[in-house]
């Protein structure tokens, strides 16, 4: 229980949210560096066994058990239009997110750190962008020797509407 009023209560959750909107939790598929706001992330996972789920989206994995928790476990590379990872999922990280009142495992190739990046440098999706992955991303932000995708989290999870496309 907080002593401070609730007005500045407020202004120090809202300064909070505020410095973390520029932080992300990288991740790598197939050599692309993709970003997850920091906030949405609840776990990073190594390789997890995965109970397969019949008739499932290809892009689901399955699901597995996280502290008695039921997640569906989806495989990025195939959400992206990517071919699946050679050699099978081995060497394989999660991130864990939830949307709504449910978990997911996004099952990458690699989990990278939590950069910190400038609100001046977000872009949005260049036209170049392939569009399956223009479809998933809320903009990029131009590092050094590479891109970084921003995931929007919510649209990356339409798996239904992503088979009808």
């Amino acid at each position: 229980m907080s002593n401070l009023p609730a007005a500045v209560a407020g202004t120090a959750v809202a300064k909070a949210e505020n410095a973390a909107e520029g932080m992300f939790v990288t991740m790598f598929v197939a050599g692309q560096m993709f970003g997850i706001p920091v906030l949405q992330v609840q776990d990073v996972l190594g390789q997890q066994r995965i109970a397969h789920v019949p008739l499932a989206p290809t892009e689901v994995l399955g699901s597995l058990n996280l502290r008695g928790r039921i997640v569906t476990a989806l495989d990025a590379r195939l959400r992206l239009g990517l071919p699946a990872r050679e050699g099978g999922e081995e060497e394989s990280m999660s991130v864990v997110v939830e949307c709504g009142d449910e978990l997911y495992s996004i099952v990458v190739d690699k989990v990278g750190e939590v950069m910190s990046l400038p609100a001046a440098d977000y872009e949005r999706n260049p036209s170049t962008l392939d569009s399956r992955w223009a479809e998933v991303s809320d903009g990029i932000y131009r590092l050094k020797d590479t891109l970084l995708v921003v995931l929007d989290i919510a649209r990356f999870l339409r798996i239904e509407q992503a088979r009808a496309a």
